[in-house]
């Protein structure tokens, strides 16, 4: 015969709950007994009755037990005290570095020319010093590109020079470089000075405005 499905409320009969619950705590302690035989695991189980009455199982010392569980429970509150504070420091960054972008790009347009309707006599006066400083920045730069490819051409004009010098000796010919008269050489140092203007890189130093205090 199938045994029905019992519901899962408070059982009003107190002779019918009593025998379920003498039943119950039995097979609940002898599982809680054979889980620690079969798995090696520290099983302890606490069981007050209605009236009071204690029931009780520990495959340990139960003191033992109930010390290790406050210390693990402990440990685990403090690390989801851990977790939710470093969410919220997230967050707090978050904003912080959002906010930080949107300044960046506010000023960048102001920068670029845009959105200067809104701004004060101060603010345009900051905005002329940073691009006063980023031209100068640029000027240097040029500068610094023009030093190092003329020394990098009198490299090669000296070798050019040398090599010119080889080949003379050994074909017996004069260098034809040192043939080049005065206004011929003005020439080639003109063009090599245009070229190297052409090709300059530039930057140009975008950043938020330096407030004055």
């Amino acid at each position: 015969m199938v045994r029905g499905k019992i519901e899962m409320k408070r059982i009003e009969n107190a002779t019918s709950r009593q025998v379920t619950f003498s039943k119950r705590r039995n097979g609940l302690l002898k599982k809680a007994f054979e889980l620690s035989v079969l798995c090696d695991a520290q099983v302890s189980v606490i069981i007050f009755s209605q009236k009071g009455r204690l029931y009780e199982f520990s495959s340990s010392d139960m003191q033992d037990t109930i010390k290790r569980y406050h210390k693990h429970a402990k440990a685990g509150q403090t690390n989801k005290i851990e977790v939710e504070e470093y969410v919220e420091q997230l967050k707090h960054e978050s904003t912080a570095m959002a906010k930080k972008i949107e300044n960046l790009e506010a000023s960048q347009r102001k920068l670029l020319g845009h959105g200067l309707d809104s701004c004060s006599v101060e603010e345009l006066q900051e905005i002329t010093g940073q691009l006063e400083r980023s031209v100068r920045n640029i000027r240097e730069r040029k500068a610094h590109l023009f030093a190092e490819q003329m020394e990098q051409l009198r490299a090669k004009e000296r070798l050019l020079l040398e090599e010119n010098a080889k080949l003379s000796e050994e074909f017996g010919a004069q260098p034809r470089l040192q043939q080049l008269s005065v206004e011929e050489k003005g020439a080639v140092s003109y063009w090599s000075q245009s070229s190297l203007s052409s090709e300059v890189e530039t930057e140009l130093f975008i950043g938020p405005p330096i407030t004055r205090c």
